[in-house]
């Protein structure tokens, strides 16, 4: 069995390095210029060269895509280049690393030269070189951060280490007028985590994913039903495909599955679970339409409405408790307190419903960032970049030594503490 598993994974390897070397799967957002400052009613777009404000490079290699943008202090993206890696893991069945660290390393330097050339700013001209360190896949987050430490010695630039997670959070102040502290849920492919932000690298961790992550439940789910033979989903990662997908079908098989630590009063996640009794259930429904492993099921858009509402279930039930929590321990103002949601999972507009009703039910305000930047990008680094060097934090003048970070935490882990309070959260009916 284990020999099986090794060799089918060799060829998956191998078949995603033909594909690259073949067709470079990979797109190119060519950079461009996004006043985003507009939006929070900040002074008039003008272009980076006339700029005489603090200006940073953002790089983004955590996983699988490659991205760069140049932003500066009052805003202004005023370049951007993104390539994503995403038709080439579609046709693996996955990612794997090996190949995105290739990949990465082939397209760093157009993706980096792209954003520089659209922003107008030359790397000299730069404050300083802002880079994703952690956590992510090890071998992706190598290629960001010994592609940084050359810009940084050729060009005897600040550098300024990101945490991953920290740049989805604090998108969002630059896009909209929101003030410290703030809830903020973070779900995606990798993450799953409910943080108070008080401040920059000030993060008070309510709770996270004990096992995966939101996003990698969908796209598991998708690739067990096969989703990318259905000819509407072709094309479309797991995660689009079942959101796709879903809204053909009808949720009915939830009655039979139970919300995943409904018996634990905390705000910890649990994904792999539920997604195991989706398995089940495809297999069954698989043997009643006398079907083998492979074939399309004719039920597969209410499977896939089945797992979007049982995920989305979870992930509101547990968001409820964090802002129970936040209002009886007074961490966020009593009025007009603010939900952020952000990461790439937040860019399903379904959750997003979801978790609105939530928000309307307990007066808070939901706050999630364009679904284009909830994606990994350069832009939200660079941003990060600029709040860490207005605050003055880890400002390094040197990069030599750093290593990145697979797995970090993001701020003081307060989970005890939620568990501890026990909060019941009443039941809030969600539209199926």
């Amino acid at each position: 069995m284990l020999s099986a598993q090794f060799f089918s994974r060799q060829a998956c390897l191998w078949q995603a390095l033909l594909v690259s070397k073949a067709g470079r799967c990979c797109c190119r957002f060519e950079g461009h210029k996004t006043p985003w400052a507009a939006q929070r009613g900040k002074i008039s777009f003008h272009s980076g060269a006339c700029s005489l404000t603090r200006v940073v490079l953002g790089i983004e290699t955590s996983c699988d895509d490659t991205g760069a943008a140049v932003v500066d202090e009052t805003g202004h993206v005023l370049g951007e280049a993104l390539c994503s890696q995403k038709d080439v893991h579609l046709k693996a069945g996955g990612i794997i690393p090996p190949v995105a660290q290739q990949l990465h390393r082939e397209n760093i330097d157009g993706v980096v030269s792209d954003a520089l050339s659209a922003s107008g700013i030359s790397p000299k001209e730069l404050t300083a070189i802002a880079t994703t360190v952690k956590p992510g896949l090890g071998l992706s987050l190598g290629v960001g951060l010994a592609y940084s430490v050359k810009m940084v010695n050729q060009y005897k630039k600040p550098f300024i280490p990101i945490h991953h997670m920290e740049a989805h959070a604090l998108t969002i102040r630059l896009t909209n007028p929101v003030e410290f502290p703030f809830l903020v849920l973070l779900i995606s492919g990798g993450h799953c985590l409910l943080v108070v932000a008080r401040g920059v690298s000030d993060y008070l961790m309510l709770g996270q994913s004990l096992d995966e992550a939101p996003g990698e439940a969908l796209d598991k789910a998708a690739r067990r039903l096969y989703l990318v033979k259905h000819p509407e989903c072709s094309a479309m990662s797991g995660g689009q495909a079942i959101e796709h997908l879903a809204q053909q079908g009808n949720s009915l098989h939830c009655e039979g599955f139970k919300l995943p630590m409904a018996r634990y009063p905390d705000c910890n996640f649990s994904f792999s679970g539920l997604r195991n009794d989706v398995n089940r259930l495809i297999l069954r429904k698989e043997k009643e339409e006398g079907l083998q492993e492979g074939q399309l099921l004719s039920c597969a858009a209410d499977i896939a409405a089945t797992v979007q509402h049982l995920i989305t279930r979870h992930i509101v039930q547990r968001t409820h408790r964090a802002i129970l929590f936040c209002k009886n321990e007074g961490l966020l103002p009593p009025k007009n307190a603010s939900l952020v949601v952000s990461g790439g999972v937040a860019s399903n507009q379904y959750i997003r419903r979801a978790l609105r009703a939530l928000t309307d039910a307990t007066e808070f305000t939901l706050l999630c960032p364009p679904s284009r930047l909830c994606t990994d990008n350069g832009i939200m680094i660079a941003w990060n970049g600029i709040e860490r060097l207005r605050a003055g934090l880890e400002i390094l003048h040197t990069a030599e030594g750093f290593r990145y970070e697979p797995k970090a935490p993001l701020g003081l882990d307060i989970s005890d503490q939620v568990r501890q309070a026990a909060i019941k959260v009443p039941r809030l009916k969600l539209r199926s």
